[in-house]
């Protein structure tokens, strides 16, 4: 077999970190080598080419995860004008829903990966972009006073406890679904989220 162009193992490195990314939040970090490349339409022996190791794709695979978050935070500001209220209430009903409760693969890797992440090794770049990403998750979700003063990482107390109530309930609702006590979980953390505000 002939070499693949740049262009070709850009594209071959993208879907593997797609993939990874949707399987990661799915099922885990622990997903092997081989059925990573395999939902991935590609050979075994390419992933060595593309990454050094299984936990340089987990780094990668974290920071392409909380870029996503990035991204879609700042598209719901867009989206409503800059009214940061009215993003956050979007981002809130979508995220305590049943839909992203049953999509992990395309959910929220704050709650999909702290498992994997708590277990690896502090001096993993995936735990400093995983802390990154939550502090700038939690900021998104501070309360506008709260951006106004300034207030610590991830916004102070309030950015924080939403995201805590947020990543909490999916949590909790995924390890519940097929009770009614799922989907309770998911009324009562929205409730209160948006009854106060």
């Amino acid at each position: 077999m002939g070499r693949v162009s740049q262009a070709q193992a850009e594209e071959n490195r993208r879907r593997v970190v797609d993939t990874a990314s949707r399987l990661f939040r799915e099922q885990g970090t622990q997903v092997s080598v081989a059925d990573l490349m395999k939902a991935a339409g590609l050979t075994h022996g390419a992933f060595y080419k593309q990454f050094a190791s299984k936990e340089a794709l987990v780094d990668e695979v974290t920071a392409h995860a909380f870029a996503e978050i990035a991204r879609r935070n700042a598209a719901g500001l867009e989206r409503h004008d800059g009214q940061r209220d009215a993003a956050q209430r979007a981002l809130i009903d979508a995220y305590l829903s049943v839909e992203h409760r049953d999509n992990a693969a395309d959910g929220c890797p704050v709650a999909a990966l702290a498992t994997d992440i708590a277990r690896g090794p502090e001096s993993r770049e995936a735990r400093r972009t995983y802390a990154e990403g939550v502090a700038d998750f939690a900021a998104f979700l501070a309360p506008a006073e709260a951006v106004a003063d300034g207030e610590g990482v991830g916004g102070g107390e309030g950015g924080l406890a939403r995201l805590c109530t947020l990543v909490g309930a999916l949590v909790l609702s995924r390890a519940t679904q097929g009770s009614p006590l799922s989907e309770e979980i998911l009324a009562a953390a929205h409730a209160a989220l948006t009854e106060a505000g």
